[in-house]
């Protein structure tokens, strides 16, 4: 990111030279908290702490209705919180609202863009938003990182609904913000489409970019993110790394493949979880915290078992989005 390539008169990277200068954390968030009115009033968040870190990406899990979105409208000044502090790159979202909201980019989940502009339009008109100087724009570099080159001079309504949401992508960079939140930003992009898109987040990342991603895509997720957060009924229910969070659910199941056909299940493997699929096939599900996998294979050749094939398969982060949202909130 270089030094000029943020809005006018503030310096948003501090100096990539100085790194003595960035902040540790890109977005802090402490009791956070938002009620929204009406006759039953609706508790979207309760007392969220949240930090993340300056250069990570980090995954922004939870249910429909779970207070992401909240979350997300607050740090982009779209909705007013109840209660809490926020920071977006040390800048106070309340006492110094105009630099936070200039460090962050936003792609919202829903598309929001006029359809008779074109995306180069659209980019320039949101470069202008943001103070970015005409030398210094980007808009065919990012244009073509998110593959609109071609379409760069089409009105929007022309564009399929995946080529719409990359321009949302595009706009949230034109400023070149240290922190990119995109909001479910590949629903409705196909396969080929979405991993050039996240080719590019990841280029964006390695040179300093911290991303916040909500996605109802686990398996995505579980691949690019370093941590995640789930929330769910406005609450922070879990915050780790992916590979810790994955290892909560302490749950493994080994298949055996065995090389004759067996009628009954032997006695030696009575201690464990463990399944027979006639005529060959065992399965055992044990917690790896408890057992080895090495005291369950001294079992199976005690039984004078002959093993053709094994495999083994552990949680993943669905496994443990469904265990943690299904808990009952704490509040009412």
């Amino acid at each position: 990111m270089s030094k000029h390539s943020t809005t006018a008169d503030i310096n948003l990277s501090r100096s990539t030279s100085q790194p003595g200068l960035l902040p540790d954390l890109a977005i802090r968030a402490r009791g956070l908290r938002k009620t929204y009115g009406g006759s039953k009033k609706i508790e979207a968040l309760r007392g969220v702490d949240l930090d993340i870190p300056r250069g990570a990406i980090v995954g922004l899990l939870g249910p429909n209705g779970a207070g992401k979105s909240t979350f997300i409208n607050i740090l982009a000044g779209l909705v007013i919180k109840s209660a809490g502090d926020v920071r977006i790159w040390d800048f106070d979202i309340d006492q110094d609202s105009r630099r936070a909201r200039s460090a962050i980019g936003v792609v919202p989940q829903e598309i929001n863009i006029d359809a008779f502009f074109t995306p180069r339009e659209l980019l320039e008109f949101q470069a202008g938003l943001y103070g970015v100087p005409p030398s210094e724009r980007r808009t065919d570099e990012i244009l073509k990182a998110v593959h609109l080159t071609d379409q760069a001079d089409s009105t929007s309504r022309s564009l399929s609904g995946g080529m719409r949401r990359r321009v949302l992508v595009g706009k949230a960079m034109v400023h070149s913000p240290p922190i990119l939140v995109l909001d479910e930003p590949t629903a409705g992009v196909d396969v080929e489409l979405r991993q050039q898109l996240w080719d590019h987040i990841r280029e964006l990342n390695q040179a300093g970019v911290t991303v916040v991603l909500t996605t109802h895509y686990l398996e995505e997720a579980q691949q690019l993110c370093d941590s995640i957060a789930i929330i769910h009924h406005g609450e922070l229910v879990a915050h780790d790394s992916t590979d810790r969070l994955i290892e909560r659910l302490d749950r493994k199941e080994l298949t055996i493949l065995l090389a004759d056909d067996l009628s009954e299940m032997p006695k030696t493997l009575a201690a464990f979880n463990c399944q027979l699929h006639p005529p060959r096939r065992l399965s055992i599900h044990y917690r790896p915290s408890e057992t080895g996998i090495e005291e369950i294979l001294a079992a199976v050749r005690q039984a004078n078992l002959t093993i053709a094939d094994l495999t083994t398969e552990e949680g993943d982060l669905e496994d443990i989005f469904l265990a943690l949202t299904r808990r009952v909130p704490s509040g009412d």
